[in-house]
């Protein structure tokens, strides 16, 4: 088969299309020829050498795709060969076949092109997991999303209305403010030309918001607690701004704030194949019935992956990329 392979960390120069051997699927394990795969910004920092993957990774990028199973490990009940399914992948969606543990896989949701449907994966997984699951936000609070014009943003904002929520959203641009709010946002904040802070005050009657879900990370953490209300919690789960923040622990005290952290990345497999249970039965029903749709900005050839990565890195894009092989 065909993949993209990194010849070396650097600029995206270094993603090339080569032959490579065909996986081999283990037991549990399911067999996909790739429709497309959807970039992370993951993928953007393994190919300059800041991020590591544990032993035994295949070399390949992507952690999301799109497909037709073609075969099935021995111990695989639910699916079929010729089946349609999207997955979530431990690592290597950049290629023309992938072999993902069964119970990462799901199945295409109805009005879905086979093909839209790699941008769900990642997406859905890390919204539902951090936002509901563990955040627990309910009908009626209010949700903050930084960056909401990307892949996550762009999910979370119509997810979370769905869900009843007011969503506030942070963006760059006014172009990207209106992609916002055309998804549902009912606050969209420029973070380039007002402090997010006091416009999340101003909003709430000096409240604060009850959950944030940030990638920013250091430079946005004392910020992000003073926008949270009583019981607030902030979910990190990227460090963009930077991996050191200084904390004034009376903030977290005083208000009774809850902080956590996690990459879906490296969640365990048992943890992923819970998080892809409770999207298949809370979150499907929402993309089935049109409430929340796939946002994919732009499809690019496998063979063009290094435009794709400048086109990511760039930050112009509004939702997903996609790769054709």
């Amino acid at each position: 088969m065909k993949a993209v392979v990194i010849t070396s960390t650097g600029e995206p120069e270094v993603l090339q299309v080569k032959d490579v051997t065909d996986p081999v699927i283990k037991d549990d394990e399911v067999l996909i020829r790739v429709a497309a795969a959807a970039l992370n910004r993951a993928d953007t920092f393994h190919r300059k050498g800041l991020y590591e993957l544990p032993s035994g990774d295949t070399p390949y990028l992507g952690m999301e795709c799109s497909g037709t199973i073609q075969a099935l490990g021995k111990n695989v009940t639910r699916w079929k060969i010729g089946d349609q399914v999207c997955a979530l992948l431990h690592w290597g969606g950049y290629a023309e076949k992938v072999a993902v543990t069964a119970a990462q896989v799901l199945p295409i949701p109805p009005a879905v092109s086979l093909e839209d449907a790699a941008s769900l994966p990642e997406v859905a997984c890390t919204v539902w997991s951090t936002v509901f699951m563990t955040s627990q936000l309910s009908m009626g609070e209010t949700l903050l999303l930084h960056g909401g014009s990307g892949g996550i943003g762009t999910f979370a904002i119509q997810m979370a209305k769905f869900q009843g929520a007011r969503v506030f959203s942070t963006a760059g641009s006014e172009e990207k403010l209106a992609a916002c709010k055309d998804l549902g946002a009912d606050v969209v904040i420029n973070y380039k030309t007002e402090d997010f802070v006091a416009r999340v005050k101003e909003e709430t009657g000096g409240k604060g918001v009850d959950v944030i879900l940030d990638h920013i990370g250091g430079s946005y953490l004392q910020r992000n607690l003073d926008s949270l209300n009583l019981d607030g919690r902030l979910f990190l789960i990227s460090t963009m701004g930077g991996a050191i923040g200084e904390v004034n622990l009376n903030t977290l005290l005083t208000r009774r704030l809850t902080v956590q952290a996690a990459r879906l990345r490296f969640r365990s497999p048992e943890k992923k194949a819970e998080i892809i249970r409770e999207v298949e039965k809370h979150v499907w029903p929402a993309v089935a019935a049109g409430k929340v749709k796939p946002v994919v900005y732009k499809y690019f050839p496998l063979s063009e992956a290094a435009a794709a990565h400048r086109l990511m890195e760039s930050s112009k894009h509004i939702g997903k990329i996609l790769l054709r092989p």
